[in-house]
């Protein structure tokens, strides 16, 4: 089954096609993705303008689409299924994608899914080279959601933790509008910090011993003050460096932190971290020293996959369709949806099930 991946929840375009015949050839079943993100759009405002977003979205869906059929080399009606982003995310970005996905799949008579954009990103590590089984607990960390999960099988999720305020994508944007750097903060805070010590700073590790929950607004507080009662913090490129590791050290300590308390508390020995801030390579080393402590494995998804992509909605609608799911003509979208409550996936079952959460627009 050859499925086209549309991804338009926030700002940027990736389109991609799975083929579940060619699952186990060195791409792991993945015959091609295109990606359009609109970081120079937004970088003026300093975050995502959703109405900018949307128009721009609408812009590059068809060159987009013409671009990945010429990549794969197939013919548009050689796709079998459709699936795309339902939500959450901006309503307006997420309603052009709806619309092209439904649309071109009714033209092509065939079916179409909406897909969750967290589990996406929570299912990507299953395309990777070491795919974990489950169970196993995720961190899903981006700039729009920082939650820790008990993943039992597709549409098996059990909420261990969530932030009650700021993401930790966010606290990263935030901190480096702060600091005077461009959009998106996380990449370059993490630049920044190659040159930084960080334990130059004592910063807060916020609700580290209550729970599994995060914190991340008073961490965004204490790096203003710091910034505003250190001198040269606007211009000595020393002094920044070092309030950027300090920051992004205490982030990541309390994100490795919370991980290994949901392994010990829930009993399980492997770790999936997926969204945008997965792909930070502090975080990355900290969680598999701090894991191998314990005797636990942590998996990734392949690097190209970690921030938004069409890839990921593809291959989380495939697990879907061929579980005999399938969302009927009405297009509607989801800007607030708990992966709570999405059906899960009997791996023995073929009958025809449709999913009906959703809000129609």
């Amino acid at each position: 089954m050859k499925v086209l991946g549309l991804e338009t929840s926030c700002d940027e375009t990736g389109l991609a096609i799975f083929d579940s015949e060619a699952q186990h050839s060195s791409n792991q079943g993945l015959l091609g993705q295109v990606l359009y993100s609109q970081i120079e759009l937004h970088a003026t405002y300093g975050g995502v303008v959703p109405e900018l977003a949307s128009r721009d979205h609408i812009r590059k869906l068809v060159p987009l689409f013409d671009e990945l059929l010429a990549q794969c080399k197939i013919d548009k009606s050689e796709i079998d299924a459709i699936a795309y982003t339902k939500g959450p995310g901006l309503i307006g970005a997420l309603m052009t994608g709806a619309l092209f996905g439904r649309t071109l799949a009714y033209a092509l008579d065939v079916p179409a899914i909406g897909v969750h954009h967290m589990e996406g990103h929570l299912l990507a590590p299953l395309m990777g080279a070491n795919a974990p089984a489950f169970p196993f607990v995720s961190l899903l960390v981006s700039g729009g959601h920082t939650q820790l999960i008990a993943a039992h099988g597709i549409g098996q999720y059990e909420i261990l933790g969530e932030s009650i305020d700021d993401a930790a994508g966010e606290c990263f944007d935030k901190a480096a509008k702060m600091l005077g750097l461009p959009y998106p903060g996380g990449p370059n805070i993490a630049k920044l910090a190659e040159t930084g010590n960080p334990n130059a700073y004592d910063l807060p590790r916020p609700m580290l011993h209550r729970g599994l929950d995060f914190s991340f607004s008073g961490m965004k507080t204490a790096v203003h003050n710091l910034i505003k009662d250190t001198k040269g913090a606007d211009s000595d490129p020393y002094v920044r460096a070092d309030i950027a590791a300090s920051f992004q050290h205490a982030v990541v300590d309390t994100l490795v932190k919370k991980c290994v308390k949901a392994l010990k508390q829930s009993g399980m020995q492997r770790l999936v971290i997926a969204g945008g801030v997965s792909a930070n390579q502090h975080l990355r080393e900290t969680l598999e020293t701090a894991l191998r402590k314990i005797g636990a494995s942590v998996h990734y998804a392949p690097p190209a996959l970690c921030t938004d992509n069409g890839a990921m909605i593809a291959y989380a609608g495939y697990q879907r369709l061929q579980a005999g799911m399938c969302d009927d003509l009405a297009v509607s979208c989801v800007p607030r949806w708990p992966l709570t409550e999405l059906p899960p996936i009997d791996a023995d079952s073929d009958t025809d099930t449709d999913i009906d959460i959703e809000t129609t627009i």
